[in-house]
């Protein structure tokens, strides 16, 4: 059996980051760790020499057939989303699928996986007898079905997409005791491809005193948002699919608005009206819901671009540490303004800050994936990250954003979060 020299882990003081076991964001490229890889390489060379003895059953017979439309492993069918319902008169009102990023990683969400928030039900939508028209201030009407939309000009993009209500359950006066997908399972990534609003409103000529368009779906309750048009000219979407296929049901299949970096609500699904006006249109979905309650009992509306915020997603409270040692400490950062500059990583608790290492390329309005190594050595720890936008905007504490919007509100909660790590390894959600 051949011998593999075990190499010796060395930490010295060049290599701390900050307090709490924090490491340089370089320590795993640099440092003469004995790291997987090489464990790996070792297990193989192991095993090459032990071919046909103690063979696994897979590798004995031939395996199933390849199947119309891909499916999970038997070994992955726990990693689903959450599916929580609220119910009202009798019947479910909202229901919602909430992403379960402790179990994923990069920054593309798997469809499957992607959020959903539906207030009316999924509706089953034939596209052949389906149209989006816009109208109003327009010159020319115009309605599109979905083989026309995919005779435009098309763009293809990475977007991020949150709930406003994601992370409400941190308002409460105690931290929960529910998994991240509870706290911050409604924001996914993907990528998007659709028509620019802004080419078909081009060729419906738009009146200059046009200063809002309705977006209305096709659902039961034909749910109703607003949007600037000063929005939808920029970077406004028509989706019809997402990451690479046709949109699902219940992303609004055969086709959605899309606006990046707002809150998720205005991305109406099943869209079939597009009213160009000079008003909102003050639906209850932007005054009775989407506003902001305020200490003062005043509130904010159309508050609708979705503030800088960042989430460690491993060491979660879907896990424990199982012995002192070397671990990644990773997670997700967004801006509904634009890209992500820098994450910071905290051990104990906020008191020292090191820079975590950002996983390019760093999309703008999209989820960025941070990582820094961190060594545990079994004391008490809380871990946070915080994060910066390429506009300054810096991700506030919980104790700061309180104080700006008092513990009334329901929407845009996107403080630091906490994970609280005791001497055993059992890991919670705390205040900090």
């Amino acid at each position: 059996m051949g011998q593999h020299n075990k190499k010796t882990m060395t930490i010295d003081a060049t290599d701390q980051a900050a307090g709490g076991g924090l490491l340089n964001r370089r320590f795993f490229l640099t440092s003469t760790l004995l790291t997987s890889a090489a464990l790996a390489s070792a297990k193989s060379a192991f095993g090459q020499e032990m071919v046909g003895q103690g063979q696994e059953d897979w590798t004995l017979y031939p395996g199933s057939d390849a199947l119309e439309y891909g499916e999970l492993s038997r070994f992955e069918v726990g990693r689903v989303k959450k599916l929580v319902g609220e119910v009202s008169g009798g019947r479910t009102a909202t229901s919602a699928g909430r992403t379960p990023h402790h179990n994923l990683m990069g920054t593309i969400t798997p469809s499957g996986l992607h959020f959903e928030v539906t207030h009316h039900g999924i509706p089953d939508i034939d596209p052949d007898r389906h149209k989006v028209v816009i109208h109003g201030m327009v010159k020319n009407p115009l309605k599109f079905d979905i083989n026309a939309l995919e005779n435009y000009p098309t763009v293809t993009r990475e977007y991020f997409m949150e709930c406003s209500g994601n992370s409400r359950i941190c308002y409460e006066d105690k931290p929960t005791k529910q998994h991240l997908d509870m706290t911050h399972g409604l924001v996914s990534g993907s990528q998007w491809t659709g028509v620019l609003l802004s080419t078909l409103l081009d060729e419906c000529g738009i009146s200059k005193d046009a200063k809002w368009i309705i977006a209305e779906g096709a659902d039961s309750g034909s749910l109703s948002r607003s949007i600037p048009i000063d929005k939808a000219l920029k970077d406004t979407m028509i989706a019809i699919y997402q990451n690479g296929e046709r949109l699902r049901p219940g992303q609004g299949y055969p086709m959605r608005v899309l606006n990046p970096g707002f809150e998720g609500n205005t991305s109406v699904k099943w869209v079939r009206s597009l009213y160009v006006t000079d008003k909102p249109v003050m639906s209850r979905f932007e005054t009775s819901k989407y506003t902001d309650k305020l200490y003062d009992g005043n509130a904010l509306q159309f508050s609708l671009e979705l503030d800088v915020k960042s989430v460690i997603t491993r060491p979660s409270n879907a896990m424990s540490l199982a012995k002192h040692g070397l671990y990644e400490v990773t997670g997700l950062a967004w801006s509904g303004r634009g890209k992500i500059a820098r994450v910071e990583v905290s051990a104990d608790g906020g008191k020292t800050w090191a820079e975590a290492a950002i996983e390019g390329p760093v999309n703008s309005i999209m989820l960025t994936r941070f990582r820094i190594p961190w060594m545990w050595n079994g004391t008490p720890a809380i871990l946070q990250s915080r994060a910066i936008d390429e506009f300054g905007r810096v991700q506030p504490t919980r104790k700061e954003l309180i104080s700006a919007r008092g513990n009334k509100a329901f929407y845009h909660f996107h403080a630091i979060h906490s994970w609280g790590v005791d001497a055993k390894g059992g890991i919670e959600h705390v205040y900090a």
